[in-house]
């Protein structure tokens, strides 16, 4: 596909994964800050994200929204990035399962914790990550015993697993666990990662200096 990618995104919110995930892709896209206030609520853009978020990309007359989405859409798009496991591959099992549970659970309970609204004991099983902890230690085994998602191949879903791993252990919402710490360890030394946080860094508000 030749049509232009454009990513709809602030360097303060989840469009830094789209960011990164477009980074390792290498196509060529132009993109488009908002501001959390008129930025996504102004009728254009939210003819384009009804919710009024970040981010969003367009590909020509495709409108991609949600972090995975976006990251399991480029590597569809561009297979010849190596950014997927090729279709009808066993490995495919893990990438999908892998990125939508930190679409889903993980990201429905790091962010239940650090609201204080996580499901009562008596009501975890109305909860799609049951407990806390048994989303975190099963997050654990996502990213234990291989070097990423699909075994030595890294792929869109390390991008989304490994931001969610990286956010939380930033922020305390996740434990320090050594196997986490390796996991991101690796991916934020990626050459696109680098540059996708150095982009998203340039782009942020400029600090106030302290008056004397």
């Amino acid at each position: 596909m030749t049509e232009t990618l454009t990513l709809y995104t602030n360097p303060m919110s989840r469009g830094r994964i789209a960011r990164w995930m477009m980074e390792e892709v290498g196509e060529p896209y132009e993109t488009v800050i908002l501001d959390y206030g008129t930025g996504m609520k102004s009728p254009d853009y939210l003819a384009i994200n009804p919710m009024g978020k970040v981010p969003a990309l367009k590909h020509g007359d495709v409108v991609v929204t949600e972090g995975a989405a976006i990251c399991a859409y480029m590597a569809d798009m561009f297979p010849d990035r190596g950014l997927a496991p090729p279709s009808g591959n066993q490995a495919r099992g893990a990438y999908y399962r892998w990125l939508f549970f930190a679409a889903g659970p993980v990201e429905a309970a790091v962010t239940g914790k650090a609201l204080g609204t996580l499901a009562p004991e008596d009501k975890a099983a109305m909860a799609g990550y049951g407990t806390f902890d048994a989303t975190i230690n099963a997050l654990e085994t996502a990213v234990s015993g291989r070097s990423y998602i699909c075994g030595e191949q890294f792929t869109a879903a390390d991008v989304y697993v490994g931001s969610q791993i990286g956010w939380g252990l930033m922020f305390g919402t996740i434990d320090k666990r050594p196997v986490f710490e390796d996991y991101v360890g690796r991916l934020m030394s990626r050459p696109a990662a680098v540059r996708a946080r150095e982009i998203d860094e340039a782009l942020m508000p400029a600090k106030e200096e302290p008056h004397g």
